[in-house]
């Protein structure tokens, strides 16, 4: 026996001692696939004991929908160690294909051969319980709990120059989907998955952050190229059609000379955000890896001066009224932010719009609330005002716990504030999320969930959150008006809320005949321009009375509760 067959066989003997404990087949293969040995019931699992299994190839007995898996797997322990966690079905068994759990390890210097262990365990194969972190058909991490896990990994030094930060998108993907029956969905998500994992950073380092997008932690040795093929091999093998989707990717580095780990942290943040939020084509994925470093420098600067400007509360209030359709009755006033910095008349939207994206709105959110709340407890008491508060503030837990002492601290309050979610589909766990709200609730405070009816998802937020009032969202009442369906769509949905105890506002009602319509339909609140423009002086309303009286036939009167 020569060195290297030695050196060969000690190493596989260490490689079955370590996995003995956790394995139920060992195999080991050669740089051809071939098996050179096997042990454990192998009998069972592949119908060859491990004499018979020996010459075998990975097709002999790995089954067929698993074998670009498998091979796209084993191509990455030659740079980056071991792989863990993933799920294979082995096929020959007397109870046909098995889904066992795999694991993988190739050591160097060895002519290419590599390691397999199986696993039999109640979880290979089905669905596992994923926490509320998780994406729940991919089993990676998702977009909030990735960007946090980013930015603190970097402002902690644990991944750094040899790092890269890969953006992954998959165009055409939804047309993949509808392609799909559900098994094939499930399938390719779950392989998706377990890959991205494996080629990841500590084996954990990635998220899918839409559908089609993924954000990929790996080392530099990790052939970014390689990974994009491997992806498309996928798409191709789980299409009908055998045509698959192409893959893009950016790289962005992680170390940067010259640059702190706060700013590089924030840079990235906000890189992942603007990709996740963007629509398919608004973003070109070579251009953001060669200006990332200017993105990063400028998104520093920015992630300062919007934290002092929150620091200082350095923004103004403006009110907008919303009122009784019928009446013309004054319900309450939604608070605006007005940006000190922004030309008067500008939209503070595009800054808003960085905030959420670079992680920055839950304190924004806190600060907006406590300046509210102090502007109220000067205000005579007829007057009421509903808060906003981002999907993304309402499973940050410093928020929420900086919110609950605003409140404690003014009981007041319950009785004229209310809360306005926005960007609702942000809410990454939407049974966090009610539990959050029914203690606002429970505190005497009613709820509001706006941009109701944008999108498909409305309704699923309907069934899963008990609020009190539903926002229309300003594109559906406009729609609804151009189309000869819109009037029975919008009170069909105004029958609906009716029906669940939800009482139910219009915005974006800019004229009478606007108004007429919401009325028409069932809407029993109304928000928009006919009513006056938003204004930092609340006092400023008690002049619409003339303009109330034409729209309304008698003047507005004071606040009364929902419903």
């Amino acid at each position: 026996m020569n060195d290297q067959s030695a050196k060969l066989r000690s190493d596989r003997d260490r490689f079955v001692a370590m996995a003995f404990c956790w394995a139920d087949v060992l195999v080991e293969c050669d740089a051809d696939e071939k098996v050179v040995f096997a042990v454990g019931p192998t009998q069972a699992y592949t119908g060859r004991n491990s004499d018979k299994l020996i010459g075998a190839k990975l097709e002999d007995f790995i089954d067929k929908t698993d074998l670009t898996l498998i091979r796209g797997l084993l191509a990455i322990p030659r740079k980056s160690g071991r792989i863990e966690d993933a799920t294979v079905r082995l096929t020959g068994g007397a109870k046909g294909p098995q889904p066992l759990l795999f694991a993988g390890y190739k050591l160097e210097d060895l002519d290419g051969h590599y390691f397999m262990a199986f696993r039999n365990s109640p979880s290979a194969g089905k669905d596992r319980k994923k926490d509320a972190s998780r994406d729940s058909e991919t089993g990676l991490q998702d977009v909030g709990t990735f960007a946090d896990s980013l930015k603190e990994a970097v402002a902690n030094g644990e991944i750094g120059e040899d790092n890269v930060l890969s953006l992954i998108s998959m165009p055409g993907f939804d047309g993949l989907r509808e392609r799909l029956d559900e098994e094939s969905q499930e399938k390719l998500l779950e392989t998706l998955g377990t890959y991205l994992k494996a080629n990841s950073t500590g084996g954990d380092m990635a998220a899918r952050v839409g559908d089609g997008r993924f954000g990929l932690v790996h080392d530099a040795s990790v052939d970014v190229g390689e990974v994009e093929k491997q992806i498309t091999e996928f798409s191709k093998e789980a299409d009908p059609t055998g045509k698959g989707v192409e893959v893009q990717s950016a790289s962005l580095d992680v170390g940067q000379e010259d640059v702190s780990k706060e700013d590089i942290a924030s840079g990235l943040g906000y890189t992942l955000r603007m990709f996740t939020n963007a629509k398919e084509g608004e973003i070109d994925l070579t251009k953001l890896e060669s200006s990332f470093s200017t993105l990063v420098s400028e998104t520093a600067d920015r992630v300062r001066d919007f934290k002092r400007l929150v620091g200082a509360a350095d923004f103004d209030v403006a009110f907008h009224p919303i009122l009784n359709t019928l009446t013309g009755e004054n319900h309450h006033y939604e608070a605006l932010v007005r940006f000190k910095k922004d030309p008067s008349g500008t939209s503070p939207y595009e800054t808003i719009t960085f905030a959420e994206e670079a992680g920055l709105i839950s304190e924004f959110d806190l600060a907006m609330a406590t300046k509210v709340v102090a502007q109220l407890a000067n205000l005579p008491d007829r007057f009421h005002a509903a808060i906003n508060i981002s999907g993304f503030s309402v499973g940050n837990e410093k928020y929420v716990k900086g919110l609950k002492a605003l409140l404690a601290e003014n009981l007041w309050a319950s009785e004229r504030v209310l809360f306005e979610i926005t960007e609702s589909s942000r809410m990454a766990d939407l049974d966090a999320a009610n539990v959050f709200i029914q203690e606002l609730r429970k505190d005497g405070y009613e709820v509001c969930l706006d941009d109701f009816g944008a999108g498909a998802a409305s309704f699923q937020y309907l069934a899963t959150l008990d609020v009190d009032v539903v926002k229309f969202d300003g594109s559906v009442i406009k729609d609804a008006q151009k189309v000869a369906k819109g009037r029975a769509f919008l009170k069909a949905l105004t029958r609906f809320c009716r029906e669940l105890g939800v009482d139910t506002i219009g915005e974006m009602v800019d004229s009478p005949d606007g108004l007429l319509f919401v009325r028409e339909c069932g809407v029993q609140y109304v928000q928009g321009f006919l009513f006056g423009e938003p204004n930092a002086n609340i006092m400023s309303f008690s002049k619409m009375d003339k303009n109330t009286e034409k729209l309304f036939g008698k003047k507005s009167a004071g606040k009364r509760a929902f419903g």
